[in-house]
C-alpha cells in the first residue's frame, strides 16, 4: 500500500475526530498489519494524554490527544478522558 499524502492525512484526522477513544484506537491499528504503539497515555502536559502509533506501511504517525479530568462523587475519584484532538503526520521516509 502507498504512503498517504496530507488530503489523506486530513480526512484520517477527520474521521477519529468524531469517535470514542477505543474506537479511534481500534482504527488506527486496523489500517497497518505493522502499526506499532509508541506510548500510551503519555502525560506531556497537564491535563493533556498523548497516545501515539506509528504505521510504517502508511508513512504516517497518529497521536490521539485526550483531555482529563477527575470528578469526585461519594468520596471517590472517577477519571474522565474525553478525545480532544487528533494529529496525523508524515513519518521521515514519506516525502508524499
Amino acid at each position: 500500500m502507498a504512503y498517504l499524502n496530507a488530503e489523506q492525512r486530513q480526512k484520517l484526522v477527520d474521521d477519529l475526530k468524531g469517535m470514542p477513544f477505543n474506537k479511534a484506537k481500534g482504527k488506527v491499528r486496523g489500517m497497518d498489519e505493522n502499526a506499532r504503539l509508541v506510548y500510551y497515555r503519555n502525560s506531556q502536559g497537564v491535563g493533556r494524554w498523548l497516545t501515539r502509533f506509528d504505521l510504517p506501511t502508511l508513512g504516517t504517525r497518529v497521536t490521539l490527544v485526550e483531555s482529563h479530568q477527575d470528578n469526585a462523587k461519594n468520596g471517590k475519584i472517577k477519571s474522565e478522558f474525553d478525545m480532544a484532538e487528533v494529529i496525523a503526520e508524515a513519518l521521515a521516509d514519506n516525502k508524499s
